[in-house]
């Protein structure tokens, strides 16, 4: 079993999912709905790739925020 990250933010009225292994994202109403949608939509992109094996170990992640002029 590989554990996927991610992240889960809101955009006007939904929500959405952005995997951090893989260049993956769904969006959903509730929270529930965007994860659910992203599983499904990697598991989905993992079958054309060779499964769970080709996804890069992810060790650390940061989250920032910087302005822009």
């Amino acid at each position: 079993m590989k554990t996927i990250h991610y992240t889960l933010h809101r955009e006007d009225s939904d929500y959405v999912a952005q995997c951090l292994d893989v260049d993956v994202s769904s969006f959903g109403a509730t929270k529930e709905e965007a994860v659910r949608m992203l599983k499904e939509a990697i598991e989905l992109y993992l079958e054309d790739r060779g499964g769970a094996e080709s996804v890069p170990r992810i060790s650390d992640i940061t989250v920032g925020e910087f302005a822009l002029a």
